[in-house]
């Protein structure tokens, strides 16, 4: 098992789950957080921690195959994130919104101060 990065990280992209994941198995880019799958040790301390509530086990239903398959994809490209960062001003604004990968994803790495 592994846990998943989901739809609802885009344009928050909070890094409260980078601070106390014991593996560093979280890559950014440049509007949401993903996890290495080959790397998570499945201990889910990083869910709690998640404001957005973005982040589920590869069991269940809203870590589809396709967040999985994305996760893994983009965790190999982005850079590792190991220390939480400033969240964008407008994340509270966006947690919550519905449909954001459509429109908001962004495949660019992430890393920029």
């Amino acid at each position: 098992m592994t846990y998943v990065v989901t739809d609802n990280c885009i344009k928050c992209k909070y890094t409260d789950c980078v601070e106390v994941c014991p593996v560093d198995c979280f890559y950014e880019g440049e509007n949401m957080l993903v996890i290495h799958p080959d790397e998570c040790i499945d201990c889910g301390v990083c869910v709690p921690e998640c404001p957005a509530e973005a982040i589920f086990p590869d069991t269940d239903p809203s870590a589809t195959p396709a967040w999985l398959a994305l996760n893994h994809e983009f965790a190999s490209v982005w850079p590792n994130i190991t220390r939480k960062k400033q969240p964008p001003g407008d994340a509270d604004d966006w947690n919550g919104v519905p449909g954001k990968f459509d429109v908001h994803f962004s495949s660019k790495p992430g890393g920029e101060e």
